[in-house]
């Protein structure tokens, strides 16, 4: 048959931009559509205030790239854009703890520690990992914390994809390719202005869109911005054997006219989330009806928890140097990371308040009552400043915290007792963790060493949700459909030439950022797939074989 492509691919975040990218390479036509926007130096917001070019919620007219969506047991923070979360995230590139391969549903599908570590060292490559040479005022102040915390020793610079430039160059230089032998494009060298999850204006950050993207575009894959997938059906009903029909609209407009085309392959790249909805409403509506019902099962946040420690009035400046520039570990599962956002951008201040005790639960907004008066009464001045979002970047040193610690949430597709006219994606299950208790006294230590104030986020006191950057699984890799949705070389169980490579695919609790981990596995998953026309010689060298015999 005769398909438009090759391999479609839903979704340009890690999984996406690497399948594009080693698609491409391997002869195939390729297609990516993406719901989000595409951007550049020039449409990037300023700050994180202008939101209608920073958050993501078109149904409201916001048409940026980090959305927030809240469930009843967490709220999520995610990207949408060409190149995925790379824009908004903070290009922290960790490899977890060998024992994660040991955990949860992959656990035994292949000689994880032989054969990760090469697919690691492609990944790390391509991004452009290294360490980080800018330590900013907040790092110095993550140091003094961990030693006046007893933990000071297991700090350490992280491992980020960054462009510094030439040792002894002045920030903001620019280069030809440093990377890709010219093939990629022109950088310029971090200038640490904290400026890396508003979007990068200066080219120093590694987003997709300047690596793997950019040379799958070259090598001819097309990108198609604003794109979103509303349905995929196997052709013939043949189980995808044939391809599939995938249906397609423009993001933004109630009213934008579908499009029909089709594709041999199908890979879903939308996030852990996007991956997730789209599924159970093919599942739903009968499209994909095969699905193992193990989908939405086992959705994993990292343990996080975000907290932080405010100085109003503070001298420093604390949105200097990058996004995450340095961790350290509180004990050996609790790991926290400094991360900032630029000066200016403190609408992020709005999520944030008084660090308060107590127990999770309907009373704990009275425990922050007495906090915050207790506050007012010690210095109103003070007091007022911290309440308010205004001068929050410059003044905090918010904490990523995050634990290897087992624990996971269900998502399903269910009708809302507030909207009977359609379905949704809800979480159910037992609770995660509100807060961290670790995390919490760790932070009460720094900001009394420090001379700050210790915050956490309004949905752990106000809703009793923790605020996660890191939704994994629901779609795990597993050896059958009764413990996940795919195999160990991420095709869908029920379905041919079906495939899912993104976060949802991760099995277990990384306790580390996932960008990386989902880039080696992405790279894990391209390798299985032989360049266009081998694979077909070999089946009609084996279909031969059969009738031959």
């Amino acid at each position: 048959m005769q398909h438009d492509y090759d391999y479609l691919i839903v979704g340009s975040g890690f999984g996406g931009s690497v399948s594009a990218l080693r698609l491409a390479e391997k002869g195939y036509s390729v297609a990516v559509m993406e719901m989000g926007r595409r951007w550049t130096p020039d449409n990037l917001p300023r700050t994180n205030w202008s939101l209608s070019r920073y958050l993501w919620a078109p149904v409201l007219g916001l048409r940026g790239f980090l959305s927030l969506r809240l469930f009843r047991h967490v709220m999520i923070l995610h990207g949408n854009a060409v190149g995925g979360g790379s824009i908004t995230y903070a290009q922290t590139l960790l490899v977890p703890p060998a024992k994660v391969w040991s955990d949860g549903s992959w656990a035994g599908l292949d000689d994880w520690d032989k054969v990760m570590p090469g697919h690691y060292a492609t990944a790390k490559r391509m991004l452009g990992v290294t360490q980080n040479r800018i330590l900013g005022p907040a790092d110095h102040a993550l140091q003094k914390m961990a030693e006046a915390a007893g933990v000071g020793d297991s700090f350490y610079r992280t491992d980020v994809g960054v462009f510094f430039g030439k040792p002894g160059d002045a920030p903001g230089t620019r280069y030809p390719d440093p990377y890709f032998g010219g093939a990629g494009p022109e950088r310029r060298s971090c200038q640490g202005c904290g400026g890396c999850m508003v979007g990068c204006r200066h080219g120093a950050k590694n987003t997709l869109d300047q690596n793997y993207l950019y040379l799958a575009e070259k090598l001819g894959a097309q990108v198609h911005a604003e794109t979103k997938v509303v349905d995929i059906r196997p052709l013939n009903g043949t189980g995808g054997a044939d391809g599939y029909e995938v249906i397609v609209k423009p993001s933004f407009g109630l009213f934008g006219k579908e499009r029909r085309c089709t594709a041999r392959h199908v890979v879903l790249a939308a996030s852990s989330l996007g991956t997730q909805g789209l599924l159970m409403r093919l599942k739903d509506r009968g499209s994909l009806p095969r699905i193992s019902g193990e989908l939405g099962r086992r959705v994993r946040t990292n343990a996080e928890s975000i907290l932080g420690v405010r100085y109003p009035h503070g001298r420093q400046d604390m949105s200097k140097g990058i996004a995450i520039g340095s961790g350290i570990y509180i004990d050996e599962h609790t790991h926290i990371e400094a991360v900032r956002y630029p000066a200016g951008s403190d609408s992020m201040g709005t999520l944030f308040t008084m660090l308060t005790g107590g127990k999770p639960g309907p009373t704990r907004p009275l425990y922050w009552l007495a906090a915050v008066l207790g506050l007012l009464a010690r210095g109103p001045l003070k007091a007022l400043r911290f309440l308010l979002p205004f001068g929050f970047a410059r003044e905090t040193v918010i904490f990523l915290c995050m634990q290897t610690l087992e624990g996971h949430i269900d998502m399903r597709w269910k009708r809302r007792w507030w909207w009977p006219f359609g379905k949704a994606m809800v979480s159910e299950g037992q609770p995660i963790p509100t807060f961290i208790p670790e995390a919490n006294a760790f932070a009460e230590k720094a900001a009394k060493a420090t001379g700050g104030i210790p915050m956490s986020s309004m949905s752990e006191i106000f809703l009793n949700v923790p605020m996660t950057a890191h939704c994994m699984g629901g779609c795990a890799m597993a050896d059958s459909p009764d413990k996940g949705v795919i195999d160990a070389q991420n095709r869908v169980f029920g379905y041919k030439n079906l495939y899912v490579v993104d976060g949802s695919m991760l099995g277990a609790n990384l306790g580390v950022n996932p960008s990386l981990t989902i880039t080696a596995l992405a790279e894990r998953a391209m390798s299985f797939i032989p360049k266009k026309g081998v694979g077909r010689m070999v089946v009609e060298r084996v279909e031969a074989e059969v009738v031959e015999a």
